[in-house]
Order: structure tokens, then C-alpha cells, then sequence
């Protein structure tokens, strides 16, 4: 009995060191050992494929707000994650009632997902521990969504630049990279499209708007942000952030774009809460 629980305990441990032995690749998602993607050194495993799929919901194209109807999306959205790929085309959604009385200052916004459940578990160890081998998941989740919106929303291939929301110089000093800039190379990538962080600079250092409430929110980010007239005069724009929750930041930086004369301001961000 004795020998058994020993070939039984050792054949576990074996279990556990073949990856690290072998060097198969890991789901970045949940740990387990995942199938390679061709084109990509590591993939997600087919449960975090699953939880990361787009919402097939329809969303508002002036603020991403789920509307419950279904978008006509194909079934097939969490292979189109895997490879990198646009599903069929969907239909134009409609804007919610909120944006046809009170329009926003940009013209579309397009949002990945939710900010809930295994993608704010990824984003989360993306910018605040340092997981940085998460980005290029992050970043195929934040391309497929600019594909799938940009084939019903023809405006938004009208961008000419990215501009990511910028982190005051002492934040990004101390993290060591802008996330929304770092999320957005795919999309240019992809897009032929250049990332210009200097059309958009934080000039004021603020409270972290996720420890305010959404009243105070406006107020903390008014004033924040300079943007660059010679960049930006007569161009459409995409701006591009991590994660948007009330939109105040977001509006922030898309008046002062417009004021320095951008054609147009079009968002895209990986979550929305």
C-alpha cells in the first residue's frame, strides 16, 4: 500500500513537471497547458476562449452599452478569438435612447467586452501585477473588436492615427508602461496606422478615477489633458483605452482632441463597465 501511494504521488509530481520540462505552452488565462495558435507563441485554452468570446448581444454604438437583442453575430466567436479572425458580418446596431438625447462627444465607440468575470481578471494582472506576458491576448481581444465593428461602422476605417489615453509621467513612471498604448500596437498594426502619444498629453496629475464615485469623476479629469493641434488638425482619430466605466475620462480627452481641430474622435476600449 505503501509502494502504491508512492508511484501514485510520484507520478503526479511527474505530471506537474512535464510542462515545465517540455516547455508546453500555457493557457496565460488560467495556467493550463493550452494548444499553440499558428502565428501566436502562446494561445488560450478552450474554457478561457469560451469566457473571453464577444458578447453576442447587440451594443450601442455611441457608448458599447449592451442592448440584450441578439446582434447576429456568428456562433463562431470564440474560434474568431483563437485565430485572430472577424466573424460574418453583423448587422448595424442601433443607438440606445440615452445617446440619441444626450450624444457624446465622439462619434462611435466600440468596446471588447464586459468589465467582468475572467477579462477584469486579466486586465487587473495586466496593469497592476506585472503579468505583461498577458498583453498579446489582450491586444488580439482589442483587434477583434475594431474588425467586427468596422465592418457595420464604416467610419471607423476613416481613422488615420491612434491616440492612446495618456498616464501623467509619474504613473507611468512608476508602472512602467502606458496599457492603452501597449494595447493598441495590433490595431495599428493590422490597420497600417500610427500610434501618435504625443497628439494627447496629461498635464495635470489626478486622483485614479477607479477610487472616486461617479459624481466627482468629471471634476477630477477636467483640465487634465493638452492635445496637440499640429497632430491632430483635419484628422480622424481613434482613441484608445484599457477600460471605460462612466466615460468621463473618455470625454475628457475627446473635447480637448475635437478643440485642437480633429476631425473626428472614435473610441475603442478593451472593457466597459
Amino acid at each position: 500500500m505503501i509502494i502504491r501511494r508512492g508511484l501514485d504521488h510520484l507520478a503526479r509530481l511527474a505530471g506537474l513537471a512535464r510542462p515545465l520540462l517540455l516547455d508546453e505552452p500555457r493557457c496565460p488565462g488560467c495556467g493550463r497547458v493550452a494548444q499553440p495558435v499558428p502565428g501566436l507563441d502562446r494561445s488560450l485554452c478552450p474554457d478561457c476562449c469560451l469566457a473571453l468570446a464577444p458578447p453576442e448581444a447587440a451594443a450601442c454604438p455611441g457608448c458599447g452599452q449592451l442592448s440584450g437583442l441578439s446582434s447576429d453575430l456568428s456562433s463562431n466567436s470564440a474560434s474568431d478569438l483563437a485565430a485572430g479572425l472577424p466573424p460574418d458580418v453583423p448587422q448595424q446596431p442601433a443607438f440606445c435612447r440615452a445617446c440619441q438625447e444626450s450624444p457624446r462627444p465622439w462619434g462611435r465607440l466600440v468596446a471588447f467586452g464586459a468589465y467582468d468575470g475572467r477579462l477584469r481578471d486579466l486586465i487587473l494582472r495586466y496593469k497592476f501585477e506585472g503579468q505583461l506576458g498577458l498583453g498579446r491576448q489582450l491586444q488580439e481581444c482589442l483587434a477583434l473588436a475594431f474588425e467586427r465593428s468596422a465592418a457595420v461602422l464604416p467610419e471607423l476605417c476613416a481613422c488615420e492615427l491612434l491616440v492612446p489615453v495618456p498616464l501623467h509621467p509619474r504613473r507611468l513612471s512608476w508602472r512602467g508602461f502606458n496599457q492603452s498604448r501597449e494595447l493598441a500596437r495590433l490595431v495599428a498594426l493590422r490597420r497600417g496606422l500610427p500610434i501618435r502619444q504625443e497628439a494627447l498629453k496629461r498635464v495635470r496629475r489626478t486622483v485614479p478615477q477607479m477610487e472616486l464615485d461617479r459624481a466627482h469623476r468629471a471634476e477630477n479629469i477636467r483640465g487634465a489633458f493638452a492635445a496637440s493641434p499640429e497632430i491632430l488638425a483635419g484628422r480622424t482619430a481613434l482613441l484608445v483605452d484599457d477600460i471605460m466605466t462612466t466615460g468621463s475620462t473618455l470625454e475628457e480627452c475627446s473635447r480637448m482632441m475635437l478643440a485642437a481641430g480633429a476631425a473626428q474622435v472614435h473610441v475603442l476600449v478593451l472593457a466597459r463597465a
